[in-house]
């Protein structure tokens, strides 16, 4: 999740909502890559999710990062919530599901560097206060009341409201983890094909990075329970934006749905305030009941356009958002996956001739079979697996021709980031399906030894 945005003056335009959007293109030499993942924090001796504060807890782990290693801190009301250092940062999910969100970088070699680096230092940290993280795309056995609610004004704002507009939204706060990355975009055509390519081909990444098959203890029937969770969430924000296939779609386009989308709050002084169902067309006129006669800042803008939640969003550059968190070498692989094909023309356009082909109702069963399958889901014809190899193909053949060194040049290109998704192409297997043999074999049932044998 998000953290409040700073600056931007008041919205005396409407066209100053594209054009916040239109200020993210840059030239290619400046595309960069932004790796963000989420992992569930628990205690070593009894596998229980860590609160917020105490020896071992979220708060523990936030102050050994700041202390050991020099990050700053985040508050909010006094709390610390989150830290910051050289362009990355460390936030809290609602369920304290520990979140980096990586500094843009130049290349997947720096990205995984910046991973492990991370998951170094919490390790240090963990191990003195007897923690251990694992990444998984849903919480397999803690239920609801197990996961307390960090402290963050924003998600008790949320818990409330997700109450009222689905049915999973508090499972999606509490007990799942996804990794993600962040892309750029050279123009206002650029956007428009990278996000239909997004669109299209975000099935294959949550088919291909699926983790999570278990919840309350047991299996739960999908491969991607994450992505499950996501189809009962609130309709409003969430799902495939089959507007972004239509003929004139830009960001004017893209600022109509986010109008459209109901409110959660405006940052305040440090505080949230309650807006929540309330509309961002009347804020614009200054009629927002939450506060009456004010007019919304461009930084009100960027928080708003934080609260929606499809499967791919536009901000400044465009979010990949339908990937299980997973082990270390998936973190490392989905930036792979989409930098190969979205960031050299040739793989864009060979991923659109593909993409194309999809229409509307195969992309949404697509996506639903993905959850349900990973890499066995066939959908209007198409076969996840054979779609995954051209689609992992198109990937490699992107990565090759950025042609993007190692340091110091011992490793040529970026391909070996895909070795983990070509290892399940070769195989069938996703992680998904390692978890749930492992369930049914060696186990013996007992869910309680992923804890040991599958976290960092």
């Amino acid at each position: 999740m998000s953290i409040p945005q700073q600056g931007g003056g008041p919205i005396e335009r409407h066209e100053q909502l594209a054009e916040y959007l239109a200020d993210g293109c840059k030239p290619k030499a400046d595309w960069r890559i932004g790796t963000e993942h989420e992992k569930f924090g628990f205690c070593r001796d009894t596998h229980k999710p860590i609160p917020y504060e105490g020896e071992r807890s979220v708060k523990a782990v936030l102050e050994g990062l700041r202390d050991r290693f020099g990050w700053a801190p985040v508050l909010e009301g006094g709390n610390i919530i989150g830290l910051e250092k050289d362009g990355a940062n460390v936030s809290l999910e609602p369920g304290g599901q520990l979140e980096l969100s990586g500094a843009p970088l130049e290349n997947i070699h720096q990205t995984c560097d910046e991973v492990n680096e991370h998951l170094r230092q919490v390790r240090e940290v963990a191990d003195i206060i007897g923690v251990d993280f694992i990444g998984l795309g849903a919480a397999p056995i803690w239920r609801h009341e197990d996961m307390p609610l960090m402290p963050k004004g924003r998600y008790k704002l949320m818990d409330a409201y997700m109450q009222k507009v689905g049915t999973m939204g508090r499972t999606m706060m509490r007990r799942t983890c996804t990794v993600q990355v962040n892309l750029d975009f050279g123009s206002e055509a650029d956007m428009v094909q990278k996000m239909r390519v997004a669109i299209a081909l975000q099935p294959v990444a949550t088919a291909l990075f699926a983790n999570s098959p278990f919840l309350d203890g047991a299996p739960n029937g999908h491969k991607s329970w994450r992505s499950r969770v996501w189809r009962d969430l609130d309709a409003d924000r969430t799902g495939m934006v089959p507007f972004v296939f239509e003929e004139g779609f830009g960001f004017e386009r893209w600022v109509e749905y986010a109008l459209d989308v109901p409110m959660y709050f405006v940052y305040r002084d440090g505080e949230y305030v309650d807006a929540l169902g309330q509309s961002f067309r009347d804020f614009l006129k200054g009629e927002l009941p939450a506060l009456p006669g004010e007019i919304p800042t461009l930084s009100d803008w960027a928080d708003h356009l934080t609260t929606l939640f499809p499967e791919a969003r536009v901000k400044k550059f465009i979010e990949m958002r339908g990937a299980d968190g997973g082990p270390w070498r998936r973190l490392c692989a989905l930036p792979a996956f989409w930098v190969g094909l979205m960031y050299d023309q040739g793989a864009l356009d060979a991923a659109w001739d593909l993409a194309k082909g999809l229409d509307a109702e195969t992309r949404e069963d697509m996506r639903i079979q993905a959850s349900v399958h990973g890499l066995a889901a066939e959908a209007g014809g198409h076969k996840m697996m054979d779609l995954a190899r051209e689609v992992v193909a198109i990937a490699e053949t992107g990565l090759k021709a950025r042609a993007m060194p190692g340091a110091g040049g011992l490793v040529l290109d970026e391909t070996h980031f895909l070795n983990a998704l070509k290892d399940s192409l070769e195989t069938g297997q996703v992680p998904a399906d390692e978890l749930l043999e492992c369930y049914n074999g060696s186990w013996n049932g007992d869910l309680s030894r992923i804890y040991k044998e599958f976290s960092y």
